[in-house]
C-alpha cells in the first residue's frame, strides 16, 4: 500500500498494549512538498472517516475496546513545514479521541 492509495488502509496492527494502530506508509520524497502534504492530508482524512463511520469495526470488531491510533511512518524525514502540519493534525485527530503519531527511521515523535 501507499500514501497515494487514498481508499486503502495500508496496515492495521495491534500494539504491545493491545491498542489498534492504523499505519500510513509514506515512502514519498519531499521534492514536491505541497503535493506530498495534500496526499498525506487526504490519506489522514480517509483514515479518520474509516474510524468514525465504524468501518474499522466491521473488519476488526475487537477494536471497539481498544484505543485507536493513526501512525504515519515516513521513509524520508519530514520537512519543517511537514512537521508543523503533523502537529496541527495531531491536535485535530486527538480532539476526536483518536491517537496520532509519526516516525521516521524508527524514531517516534
Amino acid at each position: 500500500m501507499s500514501i497515494d492509495e487514498i481508499n486503502k488502509i495500508d496496515i492495521i496492527s495491534t500494539s504491545q498494549k493491545g491498542d489498534t494502530w492504523l499505519t500510513i506508509a509514506d515512502h514519498f520524497d519531499w521534492s514536491d512538498p505541497k503535493q506530498h502534504l495534500l496526499l498525506l492530508q487526504d490519506k489522514i482524512n480517509a483514515y479518520i472517516q474509516y474510524i468514525e463511520e465504524g468501518e474499522i469495526f466491521e473488519t476488526y470488531p475487537d477494536a471497539k475496546k481498544d484505543q485507536i491510533s493513526i501512525q504515519v511512518v515516513f521513509k524520508i524525514e519530514p520537512t519543517v513545514n511537514a512537521i508543523s502540519f503533523l502537529e496541527k493534525c495531531k491536535q485535530i485527530v486527538t480532539s476526536r479521541g483518536i491517537g496520532f503519531f509519526w516516525q521516521t527511521h524508527n524514531t517516534k515523535m
